[in-house]
């Protein structure tokens, strides 16, 4: 190998990065490298499912770890906070510093609200699922016998683990009182109406409050005051307010949309050199919402076109479907469609929605080819 071999640089440990190094075959002519906070990586679709006590941490996280080293990767146990594009090296929280010849970014987004007074000191965020993930299991440990929650958003997310909260909290004998505040007059936005009127018959099945048009002033230390003036009281308050990218990529030089990194139809950015995915990546040739499934069918088009960077062949183009089947679950083991405007639900509509979920975490085992 002349030079020696070249470095494959996966920057984060989202769905598309997994998937990536899933289905990577090793050659002497290319090392990779995963750089990731943790050795593990929570699988977003299980979430809500861990949070109403369905499954437990383990069935819901990515041993990337394990699947570095059957796939022959390095494992960086850090955080990327930047890029010398110039020297190509991924700059590290530790100092350190890491060479590429191709980069690729998969980093998620944070739902926390840093415009919000207090939120830092006495909110938790969704997103990164793993802290929530911690607090969430904390306070389980040590929660009131009427346990007060507030949860700051009320799209898609916000709801579903709004209604996961308070079936996980009835389930132990508790008595939650579990509120959602929607700064829009209308909550679930961008779901049919068949839909929204399911999840909202659910959520007041649970007793869960929901507030709309309200916008946070502040947040404190047992309570979320409201701009005018009301104060909602709480022992948990979670963030699932929009979708806010990691702050170091506003110095990489490359182009960004509203902060997510602007990439093509090949998932390449700006510089051909550095690739990106997941929900840190803006689609500029297909604009779509943030939403799991991108970053699970942008895996063999960005594993391709990663592979002939690193050598030469053709690139394939990712070009996202308009519209995806959403599978809501309501808590229990029960779950709401959104599809063509209709009204579906059910508990066979849970059982599909698992097995979808323990199917893509199947590939991850250790027996898994």
């Amino acid at each position: 190998m002349e030079g020696g071999p070249r470095d494959l640089v996966l920057i984060g440990g989202g769905h598309a990065h997994a998937l990536v190094l899933h289905g990577w075959v090793p050659t002497p002519e290319v090392r990779v490298t995963l750089v990731n906070p943790n050795p593990t990586a929570p699988y977003t679709g299980m979430l809500p499912g861990h949070v109403a006590g369905h499954y437990s941490r383990d069935e819901m996280m990515i041993d990337l770890a394990a699947l570095a080293g059957r796939r022959g990767a390095r494992l960086v146990l850090d955080r990327a906070t930047g890029l010398d594009r110039a020297a190509r090296r991924v700059l590290l929280a530790d100092g350190e510093a890491l060479p590429y010849d191709v980069a690729s970014i998969d980093v998620g987004i944070s739902s926390d609200l840093p415009s919000v007074p207090g939120a830092a000191e006495h909110a938790v965020a969704a997103k990164p699922l793993n802290s929530y993930a911690d607090r969430w299991d904390r306070f389980l440990a040590s929660r009131p016998a009427d346990p007060r929650l507030v949860v700051i958003g009320g799209g898609t997310g916000g709801v579903e683990l709004a209604m996961a909260s308070a079936f996980r909290l009835r389930s132990a004998g508790a008595r939650p009182r579990v509120t959602v505040i929607e700064r829009a007059d209308t909550a679930l936005p961008g779901l049919g109406d068949g839909a929204r009127r399911a999840l909202l018959d659910r959520m007041a099945r649970l007793d869960i409050r929901l507030l709309t048009g309200a916008e946070v002033e502040r947040i404190e230390s047992g309570g979320v005051i409201l701009a005018d003036g009301a104060r909602i009281a709480s022992d948990f308050t979670l963030t699932v307010a929009g979708a806010r990218p990691q702050t170091w990529l506003e110095d990489t030089g490359l182009a960004l949309e509203r902060g997510f990194v602007r990439v093509g139809p090949s998932l390449q950015t700006s510089d051909p050199a550095i690739f990106a995915a997941g929900d840190c990546a803006h689609l500029s040739h297909a604009p779509r919402p943030k939403a799991g499934v991108f970053a699970v069918r942008e895996a063999p088009v960005l594993r391709r076109n990663l592979q002939a960077a690193l050598s030469v062949g053709p690139m394939r183009a990712y070009r996202p479907q308009r519209d995806y089947l959403k599978l809501i679950s309501c808590g229990g083991r029960v779950a709401v469609a959104d599809k063509f405007g209709l009204r579906l639900e059910g508990a066979l509509l849970w059982r599909w929605k698992d097995r979808i979920d323990r199917r893509f975490m199947a590939q991850f085992r250790p027996d898994a080819p």
